[in-house]
């Protein structure tokens, strides 16, 4: 039995020792070898020093030496801090500094990225550069670099033993006070998940899935845990252009997709060949509501597939699916709790909602979370008792209370009514306006910035940023674009600068959000 996510590898192994485990870029590893090369990793690092539970972050972009650094970590009885490789620098080091992270794999082209944030990050004692490449910046004193070859052929050292409640991995999600804080994972928070969504997608050993997503978003990381549960083969591809998804979906006989909407819409504007589109069985959305015109077309391109429409939190992974039975009947729902989570519909008081009636979106079960890292205020907030009526047993059970507000029918499934807390939705990521607005202020070229979230049918909402100027200067929207695209990653981007003289307050003389909010949706009505 399976107690531990890197354990979904050593049992494959068993079971399926030859059947092709990893592809990536042409090249393959069997189950054998990736159990081999993860646990090459985890004696390596301990033997380099890691210590039990010390944090590993890893910010690379979808290749091999990624999945091995995040097992091999869980195996060496460490935790795994995937960080996603659109980052730019100063959301890198906020994840180095905020997890404590002691090492740090990546490039020597993304080491030298990180240039000065690397002052910020005292923890760090270790990098591994996977190119095997000296680095070209200068280290802080206690910090050495280690190339790969030498990490997985230097010395051996028993990995720490863990147990199943131990922390797995910290994943980073935008919060709605600004920085990104990190959502803590057990070996059974992960391992319920692998098997849950394993379960409701029918994966099997048959499988072929397309890993088309960062690892460090939990639905994809999911690519390669549903993967390694059932035996299947995950093919790793970093995403550049729509065309080449038919190009690998025919070289690699990809039959699972997993997406989110603006992926989904480009890959519905490619041209796919009737047998290519026939050999995909199955498709998943998540990070947003996929459009029906959306979902038809890509039906049309995938005639024989069955289509999986999903919600999910990084606090318990996955939430609910909609069976894909229940697309056309109910194309607005988010579906019903996946295998082993209860969701429930609460008031403001805690007791349950009826049917039809709006409430909090609250999960519980064996995915949810442990909280958020080194952060007991935000965690009380999010993570709360369950309420009494759905639990009776002896002990306190936690829940994580979502902040969506959503319905259920009188049937059971479940709609979306949108969220409590402000978060902009874009491009399948939950993003923090405060974030945004911090950098804009940061450039020194705005008094005042508000992010808000307009509807996009591309990406689900569009980042607007309202804003005064700091003074009168023209070439100062241009500026400030500029130094926006250098300083967020590219879905945190404003698509729209909107430039004002003043903003609206209210009556305690804050900026009215709401009254923004209408004026921009009144506009894109318009």
């Amino acid at each position: 039995m399976d107690y531990l996510i890197h354990d979904l590898v050593s049992s494959a192994a068993r079971r399926h020792a030859d059947a092709t485990a990893v592809v990536c870029e042409g090249e393959q590893l069997s189950y054998a070898a990736l159990d081999q090369k993860v646990n090459e990793v985890a004696t390596g690092l301990v033997a380099a020093g890691l210590r039990k539970h010390d944090r590993v972050a890893i910010y690379l972009t979808k290749k091999t030496e990624n999945v091995l650094g995040m097992f091999g970590t869980a195996r060496a009885g460490g935790i795994f801090v995937p960080v996603n490789p659109v980052l730019k620098a100063p959301q890198v080091g906020h994840i180095l500094g905020d997890s404590g992270a002691r090492v740090l794999i990546t490039t020597s082209d993304r080491l030298r990225s990180l240039g000065a944030v690397l002052d910020s990050c005292p923890k760090l004692a270790l990098i591994v550069l996977v190119d095997d490449k000296e680095p070209d910046v200068g280290l802080a004193d206690g910090t050495r670099a280690l190339g790969w070859t030498e990490l997985l052929g230097g010395g051996r050292a028993d990995p720490h033993r863990v147990v199943d409640i131990d922390v797995a991995a910290i994943l980073y999600t935008s919060g709605s006070t600004g920085n990104p804080k990190g959502v803590v994972l057990s070996h059974r928070n992960m391992l319920a998940g692998a098997e849950s969504v394993a379960t409701y997608l029918e994966n099997t050993h048959t499988d072929r899935l397309l890993a088309v997503l960062p690892f460090s978003f939990d639905v994809g990381f999911s690519q390669l845990s549903t993967a390694f549960c059932t035996g299947a083969t995950v093919v790793l591809h970093d995403y550049f252009l729509p065309k080449d998804l038919v190009k690998i979906v025919e070289k690699e006989r990809i039959n699972c997709i997993t997406g989110v909407p603006p992926l989904w819409m480009q890959i519905a504007d490619q041209q796919w060949p009737e047998a290519i589109g026939s050999q995909i069985r199955m498709f998943a959305n998540t990070g947003g509501k996929m459009p029906q015109p959306l979902l038809q077309r890509l039906r049309d391109h995938f005639p024989k597939a069955r289509p999986f429409l999903m919600y999910g939190l990084t606090e318990a992974f996955r939430s609910t699916y909609l069976p894909p039975e229940e697309a056309d009947k109910r194309p607005d729902s988010i579906g019903k709790a996946i295998p082993n989570a209860e969701i429930l519909v609460v008031r403001e008081d805690g007791s349950i909602c009826d049917d039809d009636e709006s409430g909090e979106l609250v999960h519980r079960g064996a995915l949810v979370s442990l909280g958020y890292w080194n952060d007991p205020e935000r965690t009380a907030e999010r993570f709360k008792p369950v309420p009494e009526v759905a639990c009776r047993g002896m002990h306190e059970e936690l829940a994580v209370w979502s902040g969506d507000v959503v319905k259920r029918d009188k049937d059971g499934f479940l709609y979306f009514i949108g969220r409590k807390d402000g978060m902009i939705k874009t491009s399948g990521y939950r993003v923090s306006p405060t974030e945004v607005e911090e950098t804009a202020f940061a450039s020194g070229f705005v008094s005042e910035a508000v992010a808000i979230g307009v509807e996009d049918d591309r990406l689900g909402q569009k980042i607007v940023l309202v804003a005064t100027p700091a003074s009168s200067a023209k070439e100062e929207a241009d500026a400030l674009s500029a130094y926006m695209r250098g300083n967020l990653p590219a879905f945190m981007v404003p698509a729209r600068i909107e430039w004002r003289e003043s903003l609206p307050r209210n009556p305690n003389g804050k900026i009215d959000r709401k009254v923004l909010e209408q004026e921009l949706v009144s506009h894109h009505d318009n």
